[in-house]
């Protein structure tokens, strides 16, 4: 390669042009699994403190809170994650077998999307041949056209959900923080509370678009309609039972 201005831009491009890894499974299990845990954390604190019960009550109810929404997350992703993999198995079967029955026919559908995609018909047949010469290929190629995904990036069910289950504890432990070291303040742990969904929300902009005080803030109330609401039924059930 002769050409400096394309070397240039090529080192540039190299330099700039570079993802964060969002693959695995890892970062929707995290991600749902810390907010879960400080949005379920925060509503049970809140409505068992709003019945009226005490420090070690809280501590008790959120603890147990906080094991088992871990475990729950973590099967549930195990297998969700599972069963989407198996379909997409599945399904891969099903193309493997119409590729073996139906040469032909799939090739003419790949060209006929890659037309739709803007190809020129020439090339688009070009291409599609081109595919079809190697059967694995031609596999992952009409399953990433067909269904949108790859079969070389599978989530793994494990990682799933042992990041769900890590961001669940960690993220569920926070609003119990103040109550673990002493103090019986309600509005002190929910504030804590609400301080962890605003460093949540703001680290889940890193990953996406959206501004960081624009994703604090909505999970800030995301947290705060469900503390409300249980804190309501908490004062209700409370003073009923006095």
């Amino acid at each position: 390669m002769n050409d400096p201005e394309l070397e240039a831009e090529l080192a540039d491009h190299h330099h700039d042009h570079s993802h964060r890894d969002i693959s695995g499974g890892w970062l929707r299990a995290a991600t749902f699994g810390a907010m879960d845990g400080l949005v379920t954390t925060i509503a049970l604190v809140a409505g068992v403190g709003g019945g009226g019960a005490g420090r070690d009550v809280i501590v008790l109810s959120g603890l147990a809170g906080v094991v088992a929404g871990a475990f729950s997350m973590a099967l549930g992703e195990f297998a969700s994650v599972g069963t989407q993999n198996d379909a997409l198995d599945a399904e891969a079967a099903v193309e493997r077998r119409e590729l073996a029955q139906h040469p032909r026919a799939e090739q003419h559908e790949l060209a006929a999307r890659f037309r739709e995609m803007g190809l020129s018909e020439q090339t688009a047949d070009a291409v599609s041949r081109e595919v079809h010469r190697d059967p694995e290929l031609a596999l992952r190629m009409h399953i990433s056209q067909e269904l949108g995904v790859s079969l070389d990036d599978k989530p793994s069910p494990w990682v799933a959900a042992v990041s769900s289950f890590a961001a669940f504890a960690v993220g569920g432990l926070i609003p119990l923080i103040t109550f673990l070291l002493g103090y019986g303040s309600l509005a002190l742990g929910l504030a804590v509370g609400g301080v962890g969904l605003l460093a949540a929300g703001a680290l889940t902009s890193r990953f996406t678009s959206r501004s960081w005080w624009s994703a604090a803030l909505r999970q800030l109330a995301f947290g705060a309609i469900a503390a409300g609401a249980t804190y309501l039924v908490g004062m209700l059930i409370g003073v009923s039972a006095a």
